[in-house]
């Protein structure tokens, strides 16, 4: 039974892979995600204000631009909060590149061209396999177009593209105007592969304090459903691998995932509730199922139940929209 894949041209021993958060600060965490079967490892994010923070006063940076961004600036953690720096996240991806054989993806969350290159540099150096670009612009300004906005992401990953060789994924969020033209652009740009979807952690409001919270939840195995619809619109569509995040809970999900044309899928808010061990039961969940059906690998079933290749491929689409809103009993 052959459960390995190809995602940015890494050669992965299975599609789950963990991504970007907490749980990959320690490598001894890393190395039980190894053990357990995961295909590679995304690291957590170092953020553009920790790589600013050397430069300028964190307090200054973020009172300039709190009417800018969201998560990355106003919802930021305050200087002491920070867990490790930028030249620690570098020696991260040194020990976990020494602790495990499985590929290292490093992680950058940043909202501007001039904050990535040179950190996209070094984390190359480093010895990172490939590197997610988590990217995050809220267009707060009411005068700025959603071209505007989009041609901002389309930059980043143009300039990153030209400072490294490694392989680079952007991680997307799925608000854009054009979603299918979007990923197509990052493409065109340079991206190997595309993460979909990122999910923005939205603010809360506190009642009792009157103030404005951030709030954290972790998705459900609903939330598997947006990456899914796309995932199959956009396979055989667009020049880069497609990997599936948000919702990502079960072996049926990576099953479905797969079949939608996805050659990696993502996995974080199980792991969180059901402990790392959780891929190793995902896993033999997915080879059971293969037997069962007489799929000998992963790279049969991928696409077949895509756009392109399903007998109504307006299922995907806006008919299906109609239909399921008539038939609810």
């Amino acid at each position: 039974m052959d459960l390995s894949t190809n995602y940015l041209g890494l050669k992965l021993k299975s599609p789950i892979i963990p991504s970007a958060g907490p749980l990959s600060e320690k490598i001894s965490n890393i190395r039980e995600m190894e053990d357990a079967g995961a295909g590679a490892v995304v690291l957590y994010s170092l953020f553009e204000e920790q790589i600013e923070h050397e430069q300028i006063e964190l307090d200054y940076h973020t009172s300039v631009h709190a009417e800018s961004y969201a998560e990355a600036t106003s919802y930021f953690p305050e200087p002491f909060e920070f867990k490790t720096g930028p030249d620690g996240y570098l020696e991260h991806i040194r020990k976990a590149k020494e602790a495990v054989n499985i590929p290292i993806i490093a992680s950058l969350n940043g909202k501007s061209v001039g904050g990535w290159t040179e950190y996209a540099k070094l984390i190359e150096q480093a010895g990172a396999d490939a590197l997610e670009l988590n990217i995050y612009l809220l267009p707060t300004d009411v005068e700025r177009s959603g071209n505007f906005i989009e041609q901002m992401y389309i930059d980043i990953v143009k300039a990153v593209r030209s400072t490294v060789k490694i392989p680079i994924a952007v991680k997307m969020h799925p608000f854009f105007t054009s979603t299918s033209y979007m990923a197509n652009q990052f493409a065109k740009a340079g991206a190997n592969g595309l993460v979909l979807f990122n999910r923005f952690y939205q603010p809360d409001i506190n009642l009792e304090k009157l103030e404005v919270e951030p709030n954290v939840l972790l998705s459900t195995p609903m939330a598997m459903r947006l990456p899914l619809r796309w995932i199959a619109i956009l396979y055989g569509k667009v020049q880069a691998d497609l990997a599936a995040t948000s919702g990502v809970y079960h072996a049926e999900d990576v099953i479905k995932l797969t079949m939608a044309g996805a050659k990696a899928t993502q996995m974080l808010a199980a792991l969180l509730k059901f402990g790392i061990g959780h891929i190793a039961d995902v896993l033999s969940g997915v080879k059971s199922w293969m037997e069962e059906h007489e799929y000998e690998s992963l790279s049969m079933m991928r696409g077949s139940m895509s756009y392109m290749n399903v007998d109504d491929p307006s299922k995907f689409e806006r008919a299906n929209y109609m239909k399921v809103l008539h038939s609810y009993k």
